[in-house]
């Protein structure tokens, strides 16, 4: 094995922050996924949902200062400890604008697909057990504004937090890609454990799907886009 080869086995194996960080980091995802749960079972139901009052403004605003206070968790309280990089985690730049449109086609082909699948599982594991969130989805310019912001958010913050950082720690920890790609998307599936059993299930899914993207890519990139474009469609167009 030449000296390449071996620095970059060593840079896969290298602990990209603190095990303690990992581990709390972890426990805050399940805590908020907790919370969440909680709150859908004393959600209201039927016309009570249907009939909301008030803008979401305040909902989606939160959820975008979480998701960045979440980010800065992970790079200052668990990379800047090591010494990586925030870009160390995005991986490949892109040099020009064919490599943007590389991986939108890229993010796009992969979401197509995705919804063949998910029609496919929701056949095989019937209705969701979640109770009906549309209510809270966007409505008006301003809401709809909002909206957009958050799925760029959660695009960029939970791709670099999921298969950034959490993939990486893993595939250090364990040696095996296939090993970290599984168990971060069950970490990416149950922190979604108040959309519901079915829909863990599918993120897990998607989530590991995410994970295999970025170890391809070698970037966090195509990732990002078909997430952020992912929100935006369900929030905006599939209920239209």
């Amino acid at each position: 094995m030449n000296a390449v080869a071996e620095s970059a086995v060593h840079s896969e194996r290298r602990l990209i922050a603190p095990l303690w960080h990992t581990v709390l980091l972890i426990a805050v995802l399940f805590g908020i996924a907790a919370y969440g749960a909680s709150m859908q079972r004393h959600a209201p139901t039927g016309p009570q949902l249907v009939e909301r009052t008030g803008s979401a403004l305040p909902l989606y605003l939160s959820l975008i200062v979480a998701e960045w206070a979440l980010l800065r968790f992970v790079t200052a309280g668990g990379l800047k400890r090591t010494g990586t990089r925030l870009r160390d985690l995005l991986g490949e730049r892109w040099g020009s604008w064919r490599d943007v449109a590389r991986d939108v086609a890229i993010a796009l082909a992969v979401w197509a697909a995705w919804g063949l699948v998910e029609m496919a599982a929701s056949r095989i594991l019937g209705p969701d057990s979640a109770k009906d969130i549309s209510a809270m989805l966007p409505r008006g310019p301003a809401e709809i504004a909002a909206w957009i912001a958050l799925s760029l958010t959660a695009g960029f913050c939970e791709e670099t937090i999921f298969r950034g950082y959490l993939q990486r720690q893993f595939l250090a920890l364990t040696g095996s890609a296939p090993l970290a790609v599984l168990i971060q998307g069950v970490i990416f599936g149950v922190a979604h454990g108040y959309q519901g059993l079915r829909n863990v299930i599918t993120i897990t899914v998607f989530g590991m799907l995410f994970g295999a993207l970025a170890l391809w890519r070698s970037s966090l990139k195509p990732g990002m886009v078909l997430h952020a474009w992912t929100d935006i469609f369900s929030g905006i167009f599939a209920r239209r």
